[in-house]
């Protein structure tokens, strides 16, 4: 894991889906989902299935809950 070549598109790949799925956790208002998010890193695993099991919540909201 000392290689960047590997490293470097890993820790890009990480960030993105963290933030994807972070930004989602924060519009539905889902602060545990907002920390355990934060906290637990798995490389995107977790993140993209939190992305799928919130996406029909998220489309019927619209991404605007008030």
């Amino acid at each position: 894991m000392n290689n960047p070549n590997i490293l470097l598109p890993l820790i890009i790949w990480a960030t993105i889906w963290k933030g994807l799925a972070l930004w989602r956790a924060a519009r539905l208002n889902q602060v545990a989902w907002y920390i355990a998010l934060l906290i637990i890193n798995t490389v995107g695993v977790f993140e993209i299935i939190y992305l799928i099991a919130t996406n029909k919540k998220y489309k019927e909201s619209n991404g605007c809950v008030s």
